[in-house]
């Protein structure tokens, strides 16, 4: 089930946010800090995070970029009374789904809840999507991901042979073993299988700034 993550400072926004959201029917969690927040994340966390932009030791923004980091595949709506243009901007860039100003009418709150929560299931379906893809990869031996890569570039298997100085039969029954164990119907689904399991290794390890 999908769950609503409160992270404010103020107790009254907390409170005040999390009976409208009840009374709405979702289920509601609230934090008084960032670190209050990333302290209790969990990866399989789905939903959305609601996220004050001003508050003491860590900033909304802050948090935003540290969820990205840690791959937490929660959408993030901003509610702030201190907005402004580059805020906003750098929360966008980092894939904010909205920038609400206090005080926030309920509807238009719900309404980026809803928007939050559409986007929360597509990044849960990818994710997925990504996980299966990494998996297969993971199956084949270091010779059949080398006939993989060539595959996918749309090498033939003559030109695999010579690439990797191995015999044409060898390429036929590696490449068959590639397609069985991925289950790829086609060079194209091959590549977009190993462009879907290069995304979940970034995600994974992702590069040191």
């Amino acid at each position: 089930m999908s769950t609503i993550y409160l992270v404010d400072d103020d107790p009254a926004v907390r409170d005040s946010l999390a009976l409208l959201l009840e009374q709405d029917g979702y289920e509601v969690r609230a934090f008084e800090s960032a670190d209050a927040f990333l302290d209790a994340a969990q990866p399989d966390w789905q939903g959305c995070a609601i996220v004050d932009l001003r508050m003491p030791a860590k900033d909304g923004l802050a948090l935003q970029e540290e969820m990205v980091e840690l791959g937490l595949l929660l959408p993030v709506i901003f509610l702030s009374g201190h907005g402004d243009i580059p805020a906003t901007v750098r929360a966008m860039r980092y894939g904010a789904v909205d920038f609400l100003t206090k005080p926030v009418t309920a509807a238009d709150l719900v309404a980026s809840i809803r928007a939050a929560l559409k986007l929360s299931e597509s990044l849960e379906a990818q994710s997925r999507k990504s996980h299966a893809a990494r998996s297969a990869v993971d199956t084949l031996t270091e010779r059949e991901r080398e006939v993989m890569h060539l595959v996918a570039q749309g090498r033939s298997n003559k030109e695999i042979a010579r690439a990797l100085g191995i015999s044409h039969r060898t390429v036929e029954i590696h490449r068959a073993r590639v397609m069985r164990k991925t289950n790829a119907r086609s060079e194209m689904e091959l590549f977009q299988l190993l462009q879907t399991a290069k995304m979940q290794m970034r995600v994974d390890h992702p590069p040191r700034a």
